[in-house]
């Protein structure tokens, strides 16, 4: 009896392991199968921003949400096992779609990928999205301007010029540590079609070179306009100057002349002499467009420039200082009754 009684504990056990090994075998495979990618992230990847202090569980939980990991309980496990609950680096991360909850959590504890954020406000030129970027540890300034008027890298882009001035759209761009001057044009340029044909989608038809003198004659509205809802009526205005070979007369190209041309300080005041200095983008001087765009315009200026109002308009003259709003005439004289229209400044 003893002996069969024995024989029967023997399998019992023989089977109470057989089972915990074959569910330890399936528990490690779900493990396996959870730390694997979600298949939610696209081939250009995604972006996930650890916030300053953030808490392990906060981190475990929005990655949950945003489909970046397939279990937040196995994320929260992945960080207790390694002691890296409170070890998480702040900054904003790229996540590439092969990438499984392991190699996310060694990414963001090492915090040696963070990407690097730089904002580029609207209007800015290269000399300054140069210096940005250099300061930013992103490119050297060398690097940006170099590329910036890169024949084989503009041909690439579709860009009809020597330089990307026009085309490095004014945004928030997140970028790896040395990125390079290649790859911060590239993605300006590109953020810039993106934008520019989602918001007027009737822009695809145009060809390289009638986009690239809307370019240019935004980077123009850019530095005229101050209240956006004018925008629109300002690119009336010098389309219809264009029409009629009228020339531009831009106090802003004057400005860029004295500024980034002769590299003198940023003007205050525009006097008759600066109007007769003789340089290609003066465009009191020299009818048509000036060479190339004299600034990097953003959106409000681009989609006024490529859906303009359709109006009869010559002459525009700034009347309130303080709100920056502009009278808009078709006359030479209406232009001039105007100036007694002006709000002058408290204190003047």
């Amino acid at each position: 009896m003893k002996s069969g009684a024995l024989r029967v504990i023997g399998a019992f056990a023989a089977f109470i392991l057989v089972v915990a090994v074959a569910g330890g075998v399936a528990v490690l495979a779900f493990a396996v199968s959870l730390d694997k990618p979600t298949g939610a992230i696209g081939p250009n990847g995604s972006v996930f921003t650890v916030g300053p202090g953030e808490t392990g569980s906060s981190v475990a939980r929005r990655l949950a949400q945003d489909e970046v990991i397939k279990s937040e309980y196995l994320f929260r496990l992945l960080m207790r096992s390694k002691g890296l609950e409170h070890s998480l680096k702040a900054g904003d991360y790229a996540i590439e779609a092969d990438m499984g909850s392991t190699d996310i959590l060694a990414m963001i504890s090492g915090g040696k990928q963070a990407l690097i954020r730089m904002t580029i406000p609207e209007g800015t030129g290269l000399k300054a999205i140069a210096t940005a970027a250099e300061a930013a540890g992103i490119a050297s300034a060398d690097d940006v301007t170099a590329a910036a008027h890169d024949a084989a890298l503009l041909k690439r882009l579709g860009i009809p010029a020597k330089s990307a001035i026009g085309y490095l759209f004014p945004d928030t761009y997140l970028l790896p540590r040395n990125a390079g001057g290649d790859e911060v044009v590239s993605l300006m340029v590109e953020t810039m079609r993106k934008r520019v044909y989602q918001a007027v989608p009737e822009a695809v038809e145009l060809s390289p070179e009638e986009l690239h003198d809307r370019v240019i004659l935004a980077s123009i509205v850019e530095r005229e306009y101050r209240v956006a809802e004018e925008a629109p009526l300002m690119a009336s205005v010098f389309l219809n100057r264009l029409r009629i070979g009228m020339a531009l007369q831009s106090c802003a190209t004057v400005v860029y002349v004295i500024s980034e041309v002769q590299d003198k300080p940023h003007p205050t005041r525009i006097f008759d002499r600066d109007l007769k200095i003789d340089d290609p983008f003066n465009t009191y001087l020299y009818p048509g467009l000036p060479p190339e765009p004299i600034c990097d315009p953003g959106l409000t200026a681009l989609s006024a420039t490529l859906r303009p109002a359709i109006t009869k308009y010559l002459y525009f003259r700034l009347v309130d200082e303080a709100s920056g709003k502009h009278y808009f005439s078709a006359t030479l004289d209406e232009h001039i009754r105007a100036a007694s229209l002006a709000v002058k400044p408290k204190g003047r």
